[in-house]
């Protein structure tokens, strides 16, 4: 399972249905951003969950060299996999504390709307898509 993205998980979510003349993140859209945010930390928890059980089962003391070898190897990927949803959760938590605080759903640099359609692909998103575009740029030049 993919747990980058909500809409690559288990989980499905209805779009928001947003009505002619609705305020940006009015109470029902930070409502739904927060339901989503809350069902992907959630996943993200029990595959953590998974993740220590998974290994305290697995972990054997093999005699073998090569069989030992191929499970620190599958425990190292599952290990830099969790990393990345731990770093992950962090990044879902800021959002909570965005909704919070009322400033989700802007972009952290210029101040405009991100989109509901935007957030809703990439939930935890800060910025709108052109500060993000010059974010990828200035990263590919400076490697």
């Amino acid at each position: 399972m993919n747990n980058s993205n909500p809409a690559a998980s288990e989980f499905t979510f209805k779009p928001y249905e947003e009505t002619e003349g609705e305020e940006y993140m009015n109470e029902a859209q930070l409502s739904h951003f927060s339901a989503i945010l809350n069902k992907w930390k959630s996943e993200l928890m029990i595959e953590v969950d998974r993740t220590v059980h998974h290994m305290q089962d697995e972990a054997a003391n093999f005699p073998d060299p090569n069989d030992r070898a191929t499970q620190e190897s599958e425990f190292s990927l599952e290990l830099r996999t969790r990393d990345r949803e731990r770093k992950l959760i962090k990044k879902i938590d800021e959002s909570l504390k965005e909704i919070e605080s009322g400033n989700y759903g802007y972009c952290e640099t210029c101040g405009i709307e991100i989109g509901i359609r935007r957030l809703e692909a990439r939930p935890t998103a800060n910025l709108c898509i052109d500060c993000k575009t010059l974010d990828e740029i200035r990263e590919k030049q400076l490697g």
